[in-house]
Protein backbone atom coordinates (compact mmCIF):
# COMPACT_ATOMS: atom_id res chain seq x y z
CA UNK A 1 0.00 0.00 0.00
CA UNK A 2 1.10 3.23 -1.10
CA UNK A 3 0.26 7.01 0.66
CA UNK A 4 -1.90 7.52 -1.94
CA UNK A 5 -4.25 4.48 -1.29
CA UNK A 6 -4.77 5.89 2.13
CA UNK A 7 -7.92 8.30 2.77
CA UNK A 8 -8.22 9.90 6.00
CA UNK A 9 -11.85 9.48 7.46
CA UNK A 10 -13.10 11.43 10.16
CA UNK A 11 -13.37 9.09 13.40
CA UNK A 12 -9.73 7.06 12.72
CA UNK A 13 -7.43 6.80 14.65
CA UNK A 14 -3.57 5.33 15.12
CA UNK A 15 -1.93 4.95 18.13
CA UNK A 16 1.92 4.94 18.44
CA UNK A 17 4.73 4.30 20.92
CA UNK A 18 7.18 6.78 20.53
CA UNK A 19 9.64 5.34 23.04
CA UNK A 20 9.85 2.68 25.31
CA UNK A 21 12.18 3.51 28.61
CA UNK A 22 13.83 6.87 27.24
CA UNK A 23 17.54 6.89 28.27
CA UNK A 24 19.03 9.74 29.48
CA UNK A 25 22.38 9.12 26.63
CA UNK A 26 19.13 9.52 23.92
CA UNK A 27 18.30 12.79 25.77
CA UNK A 28 22.16 14.16 25.35
CA UNK A 29 22.47 13.05 22.48
CA UNK A 30 19.45 15.44 21.06
CA UNK A 31 20.79 17.96 23.08
CA UNK A 32 24.68 17.34 21.60
CA UNK A 33 22.75 17.18 17.94
CA UNK A 34 25.61 17.18 15.23
CA UNK A 35 28.56 17.91 17.52
CA UNK A 36 28.84 14.41 18.85
CA UNK A 37 29.01 12.62 22.05
CA UNK A 38 31.44 12.79 24.08
CA UNK A 39 31.80 11.19 27.75
CA UNK A 40 32.73 14.24 29.64
CA UNK A 41 30.08 15.97 27.78
CA UNK A 42 27.59 13.38 28.85
CA UNK A 43 28.60 13.73 32.20
CA UNK A 44 28.11 17.51 32.59
CA UNK A 45 25.10 17.61 30.88
CA UNK A 46 23.61 14.90 33.69
CA UNK A 47 24.95 17.42 36.08
CA UNK A 48 21.68 19.61 37.33
CA UNK A 49 22.84 23.48 36.48
CA UNK A 50 20.54 24.46 39.46
CA UNK A 51 18.85 23.27 42.82
CA UNK A 52 15.55 23.73 40.96
CA UNK A 53 15.85 21.75 37.75
CA UNK A 54 17.83 18.60 40.11
CA UNK A 55 16.77 16.43 37.47
CA UNK A 56 17.33 15.60 33.99
CA UNK A 57 14.27 16.35 31.56
CA UNK A 58 13.71 15.89 27.84
CA UNK A 59 13.88 19.05 25.62
CA UNK A 60 10.25 19.74 24.48
CA UNK A 61 11.72 19.65 20.65
CA UNK A 62 12.67 16.07 20.81
CA UNK A 63 9.24 15.18 21.96
CA UNK A 64 7.67 17.29 19.06
CA UNK A 65 9.62 15.76 16.60
CA UNK A 66 9.11 12.01 17.78
CA UNK A 67 5.49 12.75 18.08
CA UNK A 68 5.46 14.72 14.44
CA UNK A 69 7.38 11.33 12.98
CA UNK A 70 4.21 9.43 13.96
CA UNK A 71 2.05 11.91 12.21
CA UNK A 72 4.14 11.89 9.45
CA UNK A 73 4.50 7.98 9.08
CA UNK A 74 0.60 7.69 8.96
CA UNK A 75 -0.09 10.93 6.49
CA UNK A 76 2.78 10.83 4.47
CA UNK A 77 5.31 14.19 4.69
CA UNK A 78 3.65 15.64 1.10
CA UNK A 79 0.09 15.52 2.65
CA UNK A 80 1.09 17.41 5.80
CA UNK A 81 -0.44 20.82 5.82
CA UNK A 82 0.48 22.12 9.56
CA UNK A 83 1.41 20.58 13.02
CA UNK A 84 1.42 22.02 16.42
CA UNK A 85 1.73 21.44 19.84
CA UNK A 86 2.16 22.83 23.68
CA UNK A 87 4.27 20.94 26.20
CA UNK A 88 1.76 20.40 29.16
CA UNK A 89 4.34 18.22 31.42
CA UNK A 90 8.22 17.23 31.42
CA UNK A 91 9.50 14.14 30.36
CA UNK A 92 11.67 12.31 32.14
CA UNK A 93 14.64 9.39 31.77
CA UNK A 94 12.71 6.36 31.73
CA UNK A 95 9.28 7.47 30.22
CA UNK A 96 7.26 5.54 27.73
CA UNK A 97 5.76 7.96 25.24
CA UNK A 98 2.82 6.75 23.03
CA UNK A 99 1.04 9.11 20.72
CA UNK A 100 -2.74 9.00 19.42
CA UNK A 101 -3.32 10.73 16.44
CA UNK A 102 -7.29 10.98 15.59
CA UNK A 103 -9.12 12.34 12.72
CA UNK A 104 -11.47 14.57 14.09
CA UNK A 105 -13.14 16.65 10.90
CA UNK A 106 -12.70 16.12 6.83
CA UNK A 107 -13.45 19.57 4.93
CA UNK A 108 -12.80 20.25 1.37
CA UNK A 109 -10.22 17.61 0.88
CA UNK A 110 -8.59 18.84 4.58
CA UNK A 111 -8.19 16.17 7.76
CA UNK A 112 -8.01 18.36 10.22
CA UNK A 113 -6.29 15.81 13.57
CA UNK A 114 -5.72 15.84 17.19
CA UNK A 115 -2.34 14.68 18.45
CA UNK A 116 -2.51 13.58 22.06
CA UNK A 117 1.23 12.28 23.45
CA UNK A 118 1.07 9.88 27.03
CA UNK A 119 3.66 8.92 29.11
CA UNK A 120 3.22 5.03 30.59
CA UNK A 121 0.69 6.76 33.82
CA UNK A 122 -1.81 8.16 31.22
CA UNK A 123 -0.33 11.52 31.85
CA UNK A 124 -0.47 14.06 28.32
CA UNK A 125 3.22 15.34 27.99
CA UNK A 126 2.04 16.72 24.66
CA UNK A 127 -1.30 17.85 22.92
CA UNK A 128 -1.63 19.75 19.58
CA UNK A 129 -3.26 19.29 16.19
CA UNK A 130 -2.42 18.89 12.80
CA UNK A 131 -3.71 19.15 9.00
CA UNK A 132 -3.46 16.97 6.08
CA UNK A 133 -4.89 16.08 2.40
CA UNK A 134 -7.20 13.30 2.46
CA UNK A 135 -5.83 11.77 -0.37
Amino acid sequence: MTLTDITLKAGETREAVLVEDLTRTRLVQYRRGRRGLQPAAHRRALRPRSRRLSRVFAHGMLTMGMTGRALTDWVGEERLLSYGVRFTSQVWPGDTLTAEITVTAVEDGVAHLSIVTKNQDGATVVSGTATAKTS
